[in-house]
Formats: C-alpha cells, sequence, structure tokens
C-alpha cells in the first residue's frame, strides 16, 4: 500500500496492534474474496484469509487440502481489496518446517 498524501501508511500494521495489548480490543474477522475484503475494511483491524478457505470456498473436506497457491491467490485478492486493514494469511499444513530457520 503506498503512503497517503500525507506520507503516512494508511494499513494497520501488526506492530501497532501489539501496541494495543491489554487496551482497545482488536477486530478481526476472516475474508476470502476481493469483494468481502472490500466490505469488511472499513470496520476491521485484522482481515484473516485463513485455511479453512479450503472448505468454505472449494468443497475439500478438511483445511488439509489448502495448498500455497491457494493462499497466495485468496491472499492476494483480499490486499487488493483492502486498503487499511493488517492482512494475515495462514500458511497450509505441510508449507512450513519444525524450524523458523528451516521454513526460510
Amino acid at each position: 500500500m503506498a503512503p497517503d498524501a500525507s506520507g503516512a501508511d494508511p494499513r494497520i500494521s501488526a506492530g501497532s496492534i501489539r501496541l494495543r495489548k491489554g487496551g482497545e480490543p482488536i477486530v478481526c474477522l476472516t475474508a476470502y474474496t476481493y469483494p468481502i475484503a472490500r466490505l469488511l475494511d472499513d470496520h476491521v483491524d485484522l482481515l484473516l484469509v485463513g485455511d479453512s478457505v479450503a472448505m468454505v470456498l472449494h468443497g475439500h473436506k478438511t483445511t488439509l487440502g489448502a495448498s500455497l497457491e491457494m493462499m497466495i491467490a485468496h491472499g492476494k485478492a483480499v490486499m487488493r481489496g483492502s486498503a487499511k486493514a493488517c492482512v494475515v494469511v495462514d500458511m497450509p499444513a505441510g508449507s512450513y518446517e519444525a524450524t523458523p530457520r528451516q521454513a526460510v
């Protein structure tokens, strides 16, 4: 997201959410698509693109059907639909390793 006219980035950051610990509650809802992200963006702090997208939109019986490519595609759609919310995208099962060093 590009900075606004004042030079400030309008998107809520993970750091700004962390600073609210113990204070104002955080509002988080799930979005899988561009239109839902547009609808929710003004009303939430966080938009979660969960691996449940495999079940909800793709008809899989479990979240294990979520692929990395699926999560990236839905994450990009939600980012395009959101201007303000911090967007968090699940990593699907099996796409990461036991330690952060192995995952990178």
